[in-house]
């Protein structure tokens, strides 16, 4: 019964989104109360529950999205957008363009958090995509699967750090067959399922789009390409270099250690990329300081309600997680008679249906499927990248990240869902396709 009012929560949940045209936030609200009610959750509880999901969803996201954007804004204002996207376009052609995407989004994606390179990226893509008349979902998907990849199966990413942990993994080895199983779920799932989609429109995707310059005419000077790369890139340098930070300081240099976590945490690390790109983008182009604070404040008009939505995903995750639904699928079907591998697969991806969240998918399986791994003695290494693998499969309305997609590039719920939520289907399957190779291979 619990597992038929699950279902019946995301079917009211599309159907009030797409046929009544109800404001996505408010059916997340609305939904999620509902929902609670059916699973049995105390009348009293439940507006806590609410808070709760909006601050655990929105505690790690606000600053990052938020100063994303203004970094994004004033990128393409300036003109630096229209550089960047020069160079990739010099470097891969256009006809190899959806690959130069797709190479982007693995590099960045391994050091970042997958929240913070998709606002760091987003404005790449559409710089590239207004200056050369291209599809958004064409160019951005390859980049954004090759994001979402090494968010699922490369360590340092949290959810494969605390798998390899509770499953006792080793990460050298872990990340070694992570990176053989990203590679072809990036390909499959990025470029060559990208090229299907050349003809869905963004109707109204307009966060990032670039102020026609003419230097002639312009107060403004326009930055050159050099300093456009390193303000765009300077927060993906700055994670990079406080990721290897830490192993080359003993361990008893504590302050060391507390100033390598504090100015490595992406919240500073943005913070001062934005201060950075106030002066190389704006005041040293001749802008006021009030200029660019007007840049920063539409910036964040144009996401605010982005950041409802994904505020409502959050309640909905946190009424599935509190009334017990993951671990209750876990154990039900953990007795079924399949390999391990792909039980961890099935168990896993059924979570992430349910509940949304990736992280919490491949945890919840994970408690459950400790016994059986032992039991089984299946490599340790290949049941990470199994889970991780799971928890990529079945992305939709409960998922922040499917409605990042959405409001970013200005899609209906349809579209999205035969882009990206595809796109994610065929990550996790052919990751747990690769998984199953090495696993007759080692």
């Amino acid at each position: 019964m619990i597992f038929v009012i699950v279902l019946l929560s995301l079917l009211l949940l599309i159907v009030s989104i797409s046929y009544f045209k109800i404001n996505a936030f408010l059916s997340f609200l609305l939904v999620s109360i509902l929902a609670a009610i059916a699973l049995g959750l105390p009348l009293s509880q439940i507006p806590a529950t609410l808070e709760k999901g909006i601050s655990a969803i929105m505690g790690g996201l606000t600053l990052i999205i938020v100063l994303g954007a203004m970094l994004g804004k004033i990128i393409a204002e300036s003109g630096a957008a229209e550089n960047i996207a020069a160079v990739m376009v010099r470097l891969f052609g256009v006809k190899h363009l959806q690959w130069g995407m797709a190479f982007t989004g693995f590099i960045v994606g391994i050091p970042l958090f997958y929240g913070v390179g998709f606002v760091l990226l987003v404005p790449l893509i559409f710089s590239i995509v207004y200056k050369y008349k291209l599809p958004a979902v064409y160019i951005g998907l390859p980049m954004l699967a090759a994001l979402s990849v090494t968010h699922g199966f490369i360590p340092p990413h949290p959810s494969p750090v605390a798998l390899v942990v509770l499953f006792d993994a080793d990460m050298g080895l872990t990340l070694i067959y992570g990176l053989l199983v990203a590679i072809p779920a990036i390909v499959v799932g990025g470029p060559l399922f990208g090229r299907t989609l050349g003809k869905i429109k963004s109707t109204d995707a307009n966060f990032f789009q670039p102020v026609q310059h003419d230097q002639n005419e312009s107060k403004y000077t326009i930055p050159g390409t050099g300093i456009s790369f390193i303000t765009a890139l300077l927060p993906v340098f700055l994670l990079i270099l406080f990721t290897i930070l830490p192993y080359g300081i003993a361990a008893s240099n504590i302050f060391a250690h507390d100033l390598i976590r504090f100015f490595g945490s992406p919240s500073i690390v943005m913070l001062f990329a934005i201060i950075f790109a106030t002066f190389t983008l704006g005041i040293n182009r001749g802008r006021s300081i009030r200029d660019v604070m007007l840049i920063y404040t539409d910036a964040v008009k144009d996401i605010a309600m982005i950041l409802l939505i994904i505020a409502g995903s959050g309640v909905f995750k946190q009424v599935m997680e509190e009334s017990g639904v993951s671990v209750l699928l876990a154990e039900s079907l953990r007795s079924l008679a399949i390999h391990p591998l792909i039980l961890a697969w099935v168990i896993t991806a059924i979570i992430r249906g349910c509940v949304g969240s990736a992280t919490v998918a491949a945890l919840t399986a994970a408690t459950v499927l400790l016994p059986l791994t032992h039991a089984s003695h299946v490599n340790p290494n290949l049941m990470v990248l199994a889970i991780g693998a799971g928890s990529l499969m079945f992305s939709h309305v409960n998922d922040a990240g499917f409605w990042m997609f959405k409001e970013y590039f200005g899609l209906t719920v349809k579209d999205t869902l035969r882009s990206w939520s595809v796109m994610e289907a065929i990550v996790a399957i052919v990751g747990l396709i690769a998984v199953l190779i090495l696993s007759f291979i080692i």
